[in-house]
Parts: structure tokens; sequence; C-alpha cells
């Protein structure tokens, strides 16, 4: 019997600029690809000009995020109010959901205004990675590091500690 990898998508807005962030995103979505299927799609957020309109545009940057969110999905928000992990909790959690039959996670990391009521609502599980703020290039980083050391642990390989 053929097992289809897991399929995992980063949903962002925002490019990373700093080449050094990029080098270090880019290492471990290679060194992701034995574990999962993995996909980012970079999302240009709406200019904020005016702070009385933020609601409204986080709703309208909601609506292209959730163009790419199917039904089935399983997605989860990164909030700053959200559920907090260790690296070895958010491990079990990703192979809990494995282990259920589903078969694309998503994450969603929001601009630095956050995200839309739209697409937090739609969340399964909106997750904080720490009660510190990050830049959201930073997020993406830590992102697919605690999503590659999830692996290693599910698979009971080494990784540093």
């Amino acid at each position: 019997m053929i097992i289809q990898k897991l399929k995992i998508k980063i949903i962002a807005l925002g490019k990373i600029k700093e080449k050094f962030l990029k080098s270090g995103i880019d290492e471990f979505l290679k060194r992701l690809t034995p574990y999962a299927q993995i996909s980012v799609v970079e999302i240009n957020p709406i200019e904020i000009k005016d702070e009385n309109l933020t609601d409204k545009i986080l709703l309208q940057e909601g609506e292209k995020i959730l163009s790419y969110i199917k039904p089935t999905d399983y997605l989860i928000t990164l909030e700053i109010k959200g559920k907090e992990f260790s690296s070895e909790e958010f491990a079990k959690h990703i192979e809990d959901l494995t282990n259920m039959g589903t078969q694309e996670i998503v994450f969603v990391i929001g601009s630095s205004c956050g995200i839309g009521k739209n697409v937090s609502a739609r969340a399964n599980l909106k997750m904080s990675m720490s009660r510190m703020t990050f830049l959201h290039e930073f997020a993406r980083l830590i992102l697919v590091e605690q999503i590659y050391r999830a692996f290693k642990i599910i698979k009971g390989e080494t990784y540093h500690k």
C-alpha cells in the first residue's frame, strides 16, 4: 500500500526580503521534502493608509487567504492569543492529525496587523508561537523549522535539542 505524503501549505502575507531569512526558509523547505509535500503561497498585503479601515482590509485579505483553503483542509492560524505548544506537543498534534486521516494542513501567517476575523473563525486551531512578537518574516522561518523538527520527533530521528 502506498501512503501519500501529508500536504502542508503555508499561506503568508508579504514576501521575504532579507536574503539570510530566505536562505534559512529554503533550507528547511528542502529538508522537509522527504516528510511532506510542502508549498508556500505568498499574498500581497493591502496597504493600510487609515487605521480606521484595518478591520475592513483584514477581511479583504482574509477573502484572498480563504480562496486557497479547501473545506477539508485543517487550518492552523498563527495568532497572538492562540494555544502555545512545546516542540514535542506540536509534533504529537501533527502526528495525531495524520493518524486521523488529515490530508492537508494549512498554516496562515498574517501581516503585521494580524489576520481577518473571517480567517480566524475558519481556523481549526489558533496557535501562538510565543508570547513574544516576531516579524512575520521571522515567524515563517521559525514555523518551517518547527514543522521540520516535528517530523524528526515523529520519526524518532535525531535533531538538535
